[in-house]
């Protein structure tokens, strides 16, 4: 029994290659003969009727690809991308009525196309380096890629039937389907195909997007290249000269019966079974001048169409959509000072209060409106909606970080569990004060990236942990409408974090004189353990001060610090740390970014200026780097910091040898050797 397995589990192996090498076989052969879009679409039309019966009651027959929220957040995170169309859509008036109109139509699809991808490669994945897309037009016959420009002038403009964005590829002139990221369909008068007032395409349109793009999914189930990331879905682009939309098939190949004697019946229960379709809206892509409306929702869901099938092939960009669409409100604050709006004003409540100009008498003065202010005093119990539930917090002392208001908590749950909670400010605030910029890093940011650090399974005692963030529940009756948004209520709409552990300020510590040596190092050791905890997933502090370090001693046996505000957390290069004169690492403050010693040495100021108590008056940048080089290269912090423990003076050189340089910090080699000097070695390692 024992010498008959093996043969058994070859054999079953074996006919497990086999089968799987039939049904590729069969596959090829079945998209061989899959060659007529009209064909396919009539075996569809029953289900289409049946669709259209059963979701008489809707606006839309299919499920959307995209829900608005979606397009939102990507509309976010393209402030400030560039398009370019080199070649305007002919205008509606003349469209279909010549081949020279026609060609031109082709060559401004193409040009799209190239456009769109190039604008989302170079804002998401990599602003240098080589474009890896190319576009072409598909001939009907030969089913066959040629660019337009070669078909126009070959006199084959009506036999073109489709337009293709797909890799660069100079081995097959010609293109290969499994290469092709997404395919346009050109067509007259999509928007009047549309059904009745859903705006959503016809059978005929939808029946030949299906077409093309099933034959694209089964070309990528035969590709023998390990260039796509995803092969279950592809995006088909619908356009005529100024309206289209999106077609998402997604399902997966493997399971199509391939009839041989019946190739379209098997290709539509194949889809009315083991696919699903989402088609959005037919709206506005081009305006009656041929120019693309690259913000408008049309031209939108295109673009975020492209973007997710680049992402098949190129797998996750560099910048992802969250990211650039959380630089919204600090674009908007950058727009507002350079456009110097100086004519408002921020008054006691941080309201804007507009001034009347004598210039145009058609504006007149508003009056300042009497908002209520969130004030909370120890006492006060606050309310915050998290997800789906509601948790209560009491304040029980009113903080603050040297700039901010930051306030001591419990939660009502727990009434035994001492909390910190943040508030930020009201969303309405669009063009927020520098005071409300700072909040939205205190709170939002900060929220995103404790979040994120729970997501990466990042746990330490050094680091806060995220209790709970959410919305403020104002008093009274919440008028917010249905739609989502706000009501009227000042307080409606206000974010809050709370996190724990609760501790003293360093800055508090100080200024009462209980920050001596042996602090000093305690204090190094744990921000440099959460440092590198954090480093482990691609995080960076970014502003690391006195004031945002804490010493928790309540309820601990061994007192120990805490690194918290982490709102200017560096994810990505593109992210600028804090600029602060006497705490920034040289490279933050000429480079305008971080290498991988920069906290480590804002780490050392803080150690440096707590324990010496001198603090040089610093007032530009050039002075502050004046002053690195001297205290360095004179070795001022090193000799300092020797006074406090020889392992700090050592681990001073160390991030002096290492600052402005590509080499990665090793932390485990100084927390041992901190360790070893605040005699925990004893009591054996600790658990992180």
């Amino acid at each position: 029994m024992a010498e008959g397995s093996p043969d058994r589990g070859s054999s079953g192996t074996k006919r497990s290659s086999v089968s799987s090498g039939g049904r590729s076989r069969n596959r090829k052969e079945f998209l061989r003969k899959f060659v007529d879009g009209e064909n396919l679409t009539a075996k569809l039309g029953d289900w289409f009727s049946a669709i259209s019966e059963n979701s008489a009651h809707r606006t839309d027959i299919f499920e959307t690809p995209f829900d608005l929220t979606e397009i939102q957040k990507f509309d976010y995170a393209l402030e400030g991308v560039s398009f370019q169309q080199l070649i305007r859509m002919p205008n509606a008036v003349y469209a279909s009525t010549s081949d020279a109109v026609e060609a031109t139509a082709y060559l401004a699809v193409e040009d799209f196309l190239h456009a769109s991808a190039k604008g989302l490669w170079k804002a998401f994945w990599s602003e240098v380096g080589p474009f890896p897309f190319s576009v072409a037009c598909l001939h009907s016959a030969s089913l066959k890629f040629y660019p337009a420009e070669k078909a126009i002038a070959s006199g084959k403009v009506g036999e073109l039937c489709a337009t293709a964005l797909m890799l660069k590829n100079t081995r097959h002139s010609h293109g290969k389907w499994d290469h092709i990221l997404t395919l346009a369909l050109l067509r007259p008068n999509i928007r009047n195909l549309a059904i009745d007032s859903d705006r959503q395409p016809s059978l005929s349109v939808v029946g030949e997007a299906l077409f093309f793009a099933l034959r694209v999914l089964l070309s990528r189930s035969l590709s023998r290249s390990n260039v796509l990331h995803n092969s279950n879905s592809v995006f088909v682009v619908l356009a005529d000269s100024q309206y289209g939309g999106v077609i998402k098939l997604e399902g997966d190949v493997t399971n199509l019966d391939c009839d041989m004697n019946n190739v379209y019946e098997s290709a539509a229960e194949w889809i009315k079974g083991h696919s699903q379709v989402a088609v959005s809206s037919i709206d506005r892509i081009w305006n009656k001048l041929g120019n693309a409306n690259w913000g408008d929702i049309g031209t939108l869901q295109v673009l975020l169409a492209t973007f997710q099938s680049i992402v098949q092939f190129a797998g996750m960009p560099k910048y992802s959509v969250d990211d650039l669409a959380a630089d919204h409100g600090p674009r908007l604050q950058i727009r507002r000072t350079e456009r110097k709006l100086e004519d408002a004003r921020v008054n006691g409540n941080g309201l804007f209060q507009f001034q009347q100009h004598s210039v145009s008498p058609e504006i007149v003065e508003v009056q300042e409106e009497s908002k209520e202010v969130i004030k909370l005093e120890a006492g006060s119990v606050l309310w915050l909606e998290d997800s789906d539930w509601q948790r209560g917090f009491q304040i029980n002392e009113v903080l603050s970080d040297g700039e901010l208001p930051l306030y001591s908590a419990t939660s009502l749950e727990e009434p035994g569990r001492s909390l910190f909670l943040y508030v930020g400010s009201h969303p309405s605030q669009l063009e927020p004060a520098l005071e409300d910029m700072k909040l939205w890093y205190q709170v939002q940011r900060q929220t995103k990236i404790l979040n994120l650090m729970k997501q990466r399974g990042l746990s330490s005692k050094y680091l806060p942990e995220l209790v709970a963030s959410g919305r403020i529940i104002h008093p009274g009756k919440c008028w917010k409408p249905s739609s989502g948004g706000n009501c009227d209520h000042p307080w409606c709409g206000t974010p809050i974090i709370v996190t724990s552990p609760v501790g003293e300020l360093v800055t508090d510590l100080i200024s009462d004189g209980r920050f001596g040596s042996e602090e000093a190092l305690r204090c190094c050791h744990d921000c440099l353990s959460a440092l590198s905890t954090a480093s482990s997933a691609g995080i960076r502090h970014g502003d690391i001060r006195p004031e945002n370090v804490i010493r928790v001693s309540s309820g601990v046996r061994y007192p120990y610090y805490v690194l918290i505000g982490w709102g200017h957390a560096v994810l990505e290069e593109r992210d600028r740390p804090v600029m602060n004169l006497h705490f920034s690492s040289t490279y933050a403050l000429q480079e305008g970014r971080l290498c991988s010693a920069s906290d480590a040495e804002s780490l050392i100021y803080l150690l440096y200026f707590t324990s010496s108590g001198a603090v040089p008056d610093l007032d530009s940048v050039e002075g502050a780097l004046q002053w690195r080089e001297a205290s360095w290269s004179r070795r001022l912090i090193q000799q300092k910091l020797g006074d406090i423990s020889a392992v700090l003076k050592a681990f001073a050189d160390y991030v002096d040898s290492l600052c402005g340089t590509p080499y990665t910090m090793d932390y485990e080699i100084w927390l041992r050797r901190m360790r070893r000097s605040l005699n925990e070695e004893d009591h054996g390692k600790e658990v992180e």
